[in-house]
């Protein structure tokens, strides 16, 4: 076993490049996201900076209570698509940003005082004028890292993400409401124990004036063995202690292990090892094994040298570095074989581009409860020819 036995569809049956989710394994997660709400009574929302798969979103708001959203852009899609509440944080806004979020926004939330200063009038006039309610929040910098990679930790530093308390004007806190941060990155809830005692520390004075705090995202409730346990302990407590509503915003929990990316051998070709070259793009298709960088599992394969074959895999794209990594099968990889990347549908669509023209994935979806498997989306030349001028 390979530890993901949950695979379950024959790749032959798609059209590849393409990212496949299972709605089987997506539910399975919203069970456990529903567990945690009704042990706890928190509030959960999808961080669409990670999953913004419309397509799923009717299933998902059965469970979570609105969306995060990081842009006007993804404000808006939440707005029109999920239907439920949306909570969105900038590093910074423009004029027209704020424009914008007012009509598509429930609860903004600000990263700096000044910030807080210049739009809040606005954002009081247009409630005013059309009755539309909006609550004020800021995202705070507890100053408390928990060993994630530093490009992912908003707690670094000389971070610009969220307000230090010696940055904080208390005067400027009548009519906010929440207090939001995030510093975690797939991690435990004893991340988040020790976090919450460091805001504690530095802001616990605050707390009492506040509606609800968001305890933001990172959180990797769904992985196998994770302690949800003292996460529902943390949740409780904390709003037990401070009488205030809990928010949690996961954005790879609730996809987490549902998606894949599936591929085809394009060739073989001969270097210091045996290369697959596949019709997908590392930097196009899945950025963030780059980026992280990490070493993407392919179904049915092992670590270099642990099977008899063994192949360096690379994409269609001019980078010398497009390369997934070296990996090792029972049998020999043929031009025309499918391979299959598991745990492909968390910052995958929301952050792949068309570097060298290379073509977009289709998107599929898997319903295992009638073996149906769906294309909801392909990409043409227009997509690539319509984000240039």
């Amino acid at each position: 076993m390979d530890g993901f036995s949950h695979y379950r569809f024959a790749p032959e049956r798609v059209n590849t490049p393409c990212y496949l989710v299972d709605v089987g394994l997506l539910r399975q997660n919203l069970d456990i996201l529903a567990e945690v709400k009704a042990r706890t009574g928190c509030k959960i929302l999808l961080a669409l900076k990670c999953f913004s798969m419309f397509k799923v979103f009717p299933l998902i708001a059965r469970t979570l209570d609105g969306v995060c959203a990081s842009s006007p852009n993804e404000a808006r899609l939440g707005h029109e698509e999920f239907g439920k509440e949306v909570h969105t944080f900038g590093a910074a806004y423009s004029d027209s940003d704020m424009a914008e979020l007012c009509r598509t926004s429930d609860h903004i939330l600000f990263n700096s005082m000044s910030q807080l200063e210049r739009f809040r009038q606005g954002i009081s006039e247009h409630v005013a004028r059309t009755g539309k309610a909006i609550e004020l929040g800021i995202r705070i910098n507890p100053e408390h890292s928990e060993g994630a990679v530093e490009m992912y930790d908003p707690c670094a530093p000389g971070s610009r993400l969220g307000i230090r308390r010696e940055q904080l004007r208390e005067e400027l806190l009548d009519g906010v409401t929440g207090l939001h941060w995030h510093n975690l990155c797939e991690q435990d809830a004893d991340c988040l124990e020790r976090t919450v005692a460091a805001v504690e520390a530095r802001f616990g004075d605050l707390i009492p004036r506040m509606r609800y705090v968001n305890f933001g995202g990172g959180h990797h409730i769904t992985r196998p063995g994770y302690d949800l346990e003292r996460l529902i302990r943390l949740v409780n407590a904390f709003q037990e202690k401070w009488r205030v509503q809990v928010y949690l915003e996961p954005g790879e929990a609730v996809a987490l292990n549902c998606g894949y990316l599936v591929s085809t051998v394009l060739d073989i070709a001969r270097a210091d090892m045996d290369v697959a070259i596949i019709d997908s793009s590392v930097p196009a298709h899945m950025p963030d094994v780059l980026e992280m960088p990490y070493r993407p599992h392919i179904i049915g394969s092992g670590k270099e040298g642990e099977k008899t074959h063994n192949y360096r895999i690379g994409g269609l794209s001019c980078l010398a570095g497009d390369v997934a990594g070296i990996y090792s099968f029972d049998q020999p990889l043929k031009v025309g074989a499918r391979l299959v990347f598991s745990d492909m549908a968390i910052y995958t669509m929301v952050k792949n581009n068309t570097f060298n023209g290379v073509g977009l994935p289709s998107i599929y979806l898997y319903e295992p409860e009638d073996d149906n498997c769906q294309c909801v989306r392909t990409f043409g030349y227009e997509d690539f020819k319509n984000r240039l001028s």
